[in-house]
């Protein structure tokens, strides 16, 4: 399923540790971002939500080098120009049932 949607190359570790630019040292520190985050800030990540915890950890990872006003600001920009989302609009009245 991952190789229908990107380039996915193997490093074989017991020759190399990388290979011409190939390894697994961002797949490492994105997945222990992810467990720290659900550890320490989310004490449980439902199975149902798991794909979107862990994309905003993806995000996260992607956009750590940027001032926290350049987050903020991409954020707020995005939300204005999305459109409603239908996983996430009328979360709040669901919960309150």
């Amino acid at each position: 399923m991952l190789h229908a949607g990107w380039l996915v190359d193997r490093i074989n570790h017991s020759v190399a540790y990388s290979d011409h630019g190939k390894h697994t040292n961002w797949v490492e520190s994105y997945f222990a971002r992810l467990r720290r985050m659900v550890q320490g800030q989310h004490h449980h990540v439902s199975p149902k939500y798991l794909h979107q915890y862990a994309n905003h950890a993806a995000w996260l990872e992607d956009n750590r080098e940027r001032s926290n006003g350049a987050n903020a600001y991409g954020v707020v920009r995005c939300a204005m120009v999305s459109p409603v989302s239908r996983n996430w609009a009328g979360h709040w009245q669901r919960t309150m049932n």
